[in-house]
Parts: structure tokens; C-alpha cells; sequence
């Protein structure tokens, strides 16, 4: 018997390119109970889940000269899909594109939900820091991040 989806329920799938969407991905049983969208970078290979709609954000590189200007850019395209899509819930397995969306939805008093990524065992990202003060929920993969992220929530990898 299939489940049924909780269309009341809208949900952003946040994350950037490469590995932090891979990780993502796992969470497709999730994408697919949900009303839910993607939002991640522009890559030479587009990277989306089929089926689930997708939006691609400027992939932002602190040692890009123009990396400010993107980064404003970015603000204003999360700013117009947050509007469009009005999630429920921001899901968010990093990085810096993620941060714009993830604000937008702690200033409106909605969810956010921060999976820090597998790679990391004993010390954060940079984005992982950052959202660990706004997120709701914070998991880690691995129990040796519960020393640099006393509040998380370790349930193993995602993998």
C-alpha cells in the first residue's frame, strides 16, 4: 500500500554541489513524502532529482573576485523562490549557497534542519558553525562531533 504524500507539509531540500548533494539525495524517501524543492548550485552538470523541482543558485567561491556579488545575487534568488515555494521546513546538508534560504526561513518562524556533512569527524564547517545558533535540529553523522556540537543530535550516517 503506498503512503500518502503530506501535500500541507512544503519543504526545501537545500545544499550545495558535489558531495553535500549526494548526501541529499539519501533524503529522497523524505523529498518524495513531502511537497518538496530542491535548491543548490549552478554546475557544468546541473545536477537535480527527477521528479522534484529544482532551482540553481550561483555557485559562490570566497576566492572569486566577483564572490560578494554573487553572494548578494543569491540573496535575491532565494528571496524570490522563498516567496514562490513559502517552505514549511529547510532541510540543509551545507554549504554557503544554503545560508540565504536557511534566514529567510528562521525570520518568518519557519523550520530549519542542518545535517552536518559525513566528511567531517572532528571539527565543523564553516557553514555548520554558522547555522548551529538558528537551526531547530542539528544532526551529526559521526559521535565525535557531538564534542564541537554539544546540542546535536547524532543518529549515524546517512549513507
Amino acid at each position: 500500500m503506498k503512503k500518502k504524500k503530506d501535500k500541507k507539509t512544503k519543504v526545501c531540500f537545500a545544499s550545495s554541489s558535489g558531495g553535500h548533494f549526494e548526501q541529499l539525495l539519501m533524503l529522497r524517501p523524505l523529498m518524495d513524502k513531502y511537497d518538496s524543492f530542491i535548491l543548490t548550485e549552478e554546475t557544468l552538470y546541473q545536477a537535480d532529482a527527477p521528479g522534484i523541482r529544482t532551482y540553481h543558485l550561483k555557485k559562490v567561491i570566497p576566492i572569486d573576485r566577483f564572490y560578494r556579488l554573487w553572494t548578494l545575487v543569491n540573496m535575491f534568488n532565494s528571496l524570490r523562490i522563498f516567496i514562490k515555494e513559502r517552505p514549511d521546513v529547510v532541510i540543509s546538508t551545507g554549504v554557503m549557497v544554503t545560508i540565504p534560504m536557511c534566514m529567510l526561513a528562521k525570520l518568518t518562524g519557519k523550520k530549519i534542519i542542518y545535517i552536518e556533512s559525513f566528511a567531517k569527524v572532528n571539527s565543523p564547517t564553516k557553514t555548520g558553525k554558522f547555522l548551529y545558533k538558528f537551526a531547530d535540529k542539528f544532526y551529526v553523522q559521526w559521535e565525535s562531533m557531538l564534542e564541537v556540537y554539544p546540542k546535536a543530535v547524532c543518529l549515524g550516517g546517512i549513507y
